[in-house]
């Protein structure tokens, strides 16, 4: 398996933009759940951000993705 360096996607999150990066394994994830779900990437990682906490936005999705994943 390759590992590349995390790539920085934009978001737009009640209407402000921002970015997060991540690895392109976690952020096919984000997209395929998001698509599931019936909610769009940035629906859903505005859902993350508002229940983060003190972690930052990149790692919230990763724990979400894990979290899952994991089921």
């Amino acid at each position: 398996m390759t590992h590349r360096r995390p790539v920085k996607r934009s978001l737009t999150l009640r209407g402000h933009r921002t970015s997060v990066s991540l690895e392109d394994i976690f952020w096919d994830e984000f997209r395929r759940i998001a698509e599931a779900d019936a909610k769009t990437i940035n629906g859903l990682a505005a859902e993350i951000d508002e229940t983060r906490g003190d972690i930052g936005l990149a790692s919230a999705i990763r724990v979400y993705v894990l979290e899952r994943a994991l089921g």
